[in-house]
């Protein structure tokens, strides 16, 4: 055979042509490890990884991310994005495609989009974070008519949602998912695209800072002054009819969902709270990405009905 020496040869040089001890171990080793990733590469192609229906991720719901890396934040040790999100149709390799995006005022509509990736292709694996594989999220330009929304997606990866735009005006809509990819990578992405309401514009000013409101007859207050340098919390104590608790309900896994647009460029925030009430307060904490006025939106569920709690914070 090609590179042994041949029968009649020294016993010295038929012995220097042989490996030795060291090489060989280190051959094993490498053939080891290469049969290792190659049957786990195939355990996990025959796995398939975390999938549902309609290609949603396997539900997540204590997923975690990296400090300001994530459209929304979890715990104690993590505020909202360092950065306001959704300023853009594309970020981290992936845009929001509306098949439309003029609607008439006041009338009910649909909207139909796609999220597509960097090569254009419709996205169709997600994964289920609160509940829900995709949030959208819906306002004004000057940050009223504020609306909550979960699209359904179709096998083709094409969301649609009735949507009815009460007044005229721009309209952002805000595309809030965590993408899954077949190596069961994640990457939370927030995606905004301005939709249009025909008609005379009239833009309504922003209420006063205020720390407490009232919605459907519940008080809603907070205590606490967000900072852009540090986390801090958020405390929303919700209360009834004479001052009582108000008895709240999980509302998309969570006791209250937080969303901070931020005035002048609409830059997105979207934060969850402790995972149990404190005290019976919903807590939050809050890092603001700067000086400004921001809108906050507190989505909050008490029999069943969703409420939504505004204010203003100056920041």
């Amino acid at each position: 055979m090609t590179g042994q020496p041949p029968p009649d040869a020294p016993r010295a040089d038929r012995v220097s042509a042989l490996p030795d001890r060291s090489t060989l171990r280190l051959a094993l080793v490498v053939g080891g490890l290469i049969l290792a990733v190659l049957l786990g590469f195939g355990l996990g192609r025959a796995g398939g990884g975390p999938t549902a229906a309609v290609g949603y991720g396997s539900a997540l719901a204590d997923h975690t991310h990296a400090p300001g890396t994530g459209a929304h934040e979890h715990g104690a040790d993590q505020g909202l994005a360092a950065e306001a999100t959704g300023l853009s149709v594309s970020a981290a390799g992936y845009t929001i495609a509306p098949s439309v995006v003029d609607l008439v005022a006041g009338r009910p509509g649909e909207l139909r989009f796609q999220i597509r990736d960097a090569q254009r292709r419709p996205v169709t694996r997600f994964a289920v974070v609160h509940d829900k594989p995709l949030h959208l999220i819906v306002v004004r330009r000057d940050l009223t008519g504020y609306q909550h929304l979960h699209p359904a997606m179709a096998a083709d990866g094409t969301w649609s949602v009735p949507l009815t735009l009460p007044q005229p005006g721009v309209w952002r809509a805000y595309a809030d998912f965590t993408a899954l990819a077949d190596d069961g990578r994640q990457t939370a992405v927030t995606l905004g695209t301005d939709l249009v309401a025909a008609g005379d514009y009239e833009p309504r000013p922003l209420p006063a800072a205020a720390t407490s409101t009232t919605v459907g007859g519940f008080t809603v207050a907070y205590q606490g002054t967000p900072q852009s340098t540090v986390s801090v919390p958020l405390t929303f104590r919700i209360t009834g009819e004479g001052g009582r608790p108000a008895t709240l309900e999980r509302y998309l896994g969570a006791y209250g969902h937080l969303v901070a647009l931020r005035e002048g460029d609409l830059g997105y925030l979207h934060v969850h709270p402790e995972p149990t009430l404190v005290d019976g307060a919903v807590r939050f904490w809050v890092t603001v990405p700067g000086a400004g006025r921001y809108r906050l939106y507190l989505d909050f569920q008490v029999a069943g009905a969703v409420r939504t709690a505004e204010f203003t914070l100056d920041a």
